[in-house]
């Protein structure tokens, strides 16, 4: 994070979120055990790699790169920078309002655009075996970061499919 002084106090440029080692050490261990334990039975047994070996070794791979990879939200005074499988950039401006919903058992925080387009954040995040204690906190500052960087120019767009009242 960097800091830069306007009107005496210290104002963000920029805040990452990212997933702690905690969160990212239970899965990557549960498919260790899923993927190893699997590959040494059919070696025990003679059978040699199945295709299911194969995919889970492919799986355990791709867990493995996101944990090491800088998946994560930053924060920027124009626009939140999305970081997952695909770099995305929205602009605070499109943003018409910022969620948690809950996602096979845990919490993630969605962004939901003028478009209709909704994002959602790959961190922060809590659920089972990954909890963050900060995530209500974190959630917070993502609620404060949007009304202030907006704009002033920002107006709510109605959701796609109402339309306009008629008037009589």
């Amino acid at each position: 994070m960097t800091e830069s002084q306007v009107s005496g106090a210290p104002a963000l440029e920029e805040i990452r979120f990212r997933l702690g080692i905690r969160q990212c050490v239970p899965p990557l261990l549960l498919m260790t055990v899923c993927v190893w334990s699997g590959t040494v039975l059919r070696a025990v047994a003679d059978v040699g790699l199945s295709a299911f070996d194969v995919w889970a070794l492919v799986l355990w791979i791709v867990l493995v790169a996101s944990v090491v990879s800088p998946f994560g939200t930053t924060l920027t005074p124009s626009a939140a920078r999305v970081r997952d499988l695909r770099r995305r950039t929205v602009p605070w401006a499109s943003v018409q309002s910022v969620r948690v919903e809950r996602v096979m058992g845990g919490r993630v925080v969605v962004l939901y655009e003028a478009g209709g387009h909704r994002t959602r954040l790959r961190a922060p995040m809590t659920a089972f075996l990954q909890g963050d204690r900060d995530f209500d906190e974190k959630f917070h500052v993502i609620g404060q970061w949007w009304p202030a960087h907006r704009g002033s120019d920002w107006v709510p767009v109605p959701p796609p499919g109402t339309g306009t009242p008629n008037r009589r």
